[in-house]
Order: structure tokens, then C-alpha cells, then sequence
């Protein structure tokens, strides 16, 4: 794939016409002007292929703020899937969305970070965090909680997708709330606590030009973000 790194492990995707089933969900007409706008930073096309959707799949989307991504994913998951748009308290953003265009294969889901899954949702086959895993930093949760019960959620083989705005190397969680950017190494290390494997790293958001030393939003939709894929291992 282009824009992707896989050093330790190929990508889930494997067959190539997915790529149209993508496009088709990119340009959906339901999709609004917000969503279209944050295309060229948030790239879709990559983030679908690096993430492996595929029809069917049963999602959670960690911290689902609007609905961005959560829409995206149900577009290609379609209604023998489930994407389960989880938040710590309700949220009016993706009830109006829902409102506009119904979605059955969307669960809005109001679950605390520590214990994010749905009670009595089937195993999972992938869990996303876009661009979020540095304000759960922020709260006053057990992150190592949060991992292992995502852990525990998917199915052997089932892939956790982490995106978010990069912070200098060694600053760790020091600059989430300051900079709205965490240290990717700090990541890497709690999944793998958690008991994940990293399968892969993705380029596609990487800004060489970013010195990581504004905050996100300073840089116009333009910072340095990593993209990592962890795999919950078959045994």
C-alpha cells in the first residue's frame, strides 16, 4: 500500500478491490462538509486500507467525538456489520448525524475509557482511536485497564488502529494537555503491556516539516501523526 510501512507483518488487506468499496464509502452523499474538509489531513482512503474494514466486521471506535470516523467505517461494514461509537458521555454531534441519515450499522455507545466495550457485543475484529489516545491520556483513568479490556474484546487476529498527533521523542504523556501530542514510544509501550503485538507503523501522516514543538491545532491540520497497528496475537 502506498504511504504505509509494514515492517513487521502484512497488511489485512489483501484483496485489492476493496479499494473501490472505499472510494465509494469516501464519497458517499451522507457524509457532510466537515468530514470532506478534514479529508486531506485525516486521508481515508489510507486510513481504511492500513486499518484492513472489510463488510461485516464488528468495530468499536474508541472516543467517537462526532462521528467522522464512525460514519466512514459503517459505510464499509455495511448492515452486516457493527460499529459501536463509544463516548464517555452522551454526545448531540452524532445523534444529529444519525438524525440526518440513520445508520443502523452505527450502536452509539456511552461507556466509561476504563471498560469501553458494550455489554454483550460479540468478539470484535478491530478497535480504532483517531486521533484521541492523547486526551484519554489526559483523564483520570488506568490506560492498562482500558488496553487489556480491549484485549479481551477482539478475536485472536483482531487489529487495535492508533492514530494521533506525535510528540518529540522522550516527552512521553508531558505535553497531551500543553501541545495536544503524545510521545508514540508511550503508546507502542502500553499496548504491548497490554498483551498486543505491533504488526505494522504507517507514513501516510508523517510531516517531516513539523519540529512537534507547537500544538496540533496550530499546524493547520498539518502535524506529524503516526499510524500503528496492533494485532491481538492467534495464541
Amino acid at each position: 500500500m502506498a504511504g504505509c510501512a509494514t515492517p513487521m507483518g502484512a497488511s489485512p488487506v489483501a484483496d485489492s478491490g476493496l479499494t473501490a468499496l472505499y472510494q465509494q464509502a469516501i464519497s458517499s452523499a451522507i457524509r457532510t462538509d466537515d468530514d470532506r474538509k478534514s479529508d486531506p489531513s485525516r486521508k481515508p482512503l489510507d486510513l481504511l486500507q492500513f486499518a484492513g474494514v472489510k463488510p461485516g466486521m464488528q468495530i468499536l471506535d474508541v472516543a467517537a467525538g462526532g462521528g467522522t470516523t464512525t460514519q466512514l467505517l459503517a459505510l464499509v461494514v455495511g448492515s452486516n456489520g457493527k460499529v459501536y461509537a463509544q463516548g464517555a458521555t452522551q454526545r448531540t454531534a452524532i445523534e444529529k448525524r444519525l438524525a440526518a441519515n440513520p445508520q443502523p450499522a452505527i450502536v452509539p455507545t456511552v461507556r466509561p475509557f476504563d471498560d469501553p466495550v458494550p455489554a454483550g457485543a460479540p468478539l470484535l475484529d478491530l478497535v480504532t482511536i483517531n486521533l484521541s489516545y492523547h486526551d484519554i491520556a489526559n483523564l483520570p483513568i488506568d490506560r492498562l485497564t482500558m488496553n487489556r479490556r480491549l484485549f479481551q474484546a477482539l478475536k485472536p487476529g483482531g487489529h487495535v488502529v492508533v492514530i494521533d498527533h506525535a510528540a518529540r521523542a522522550g516527552t512521553g504523556v508531558a505535553e497531551t494537555k500543553t501541545l495536544h501530542r503524545i510521545d508514540e514510544a508511550v503508546v507502542r509501550d502500553e499496548f504491548r503491556q497490554a498483551g498486543f503485538a505491533l504488526e505494522a507503523s504507517g507514513d501516510y501522516l508523517r510531516n517531516a516539516a513539523d519540529a512537534r514543538d507547537r500544538t496540533s491545532a496550530e499546524m493547520e491540520r498539518m502535524s506529524d501523526r503516526f499510524a500503528l497497528r496492533f494485532m491481538k496475537p492467534r495464541s
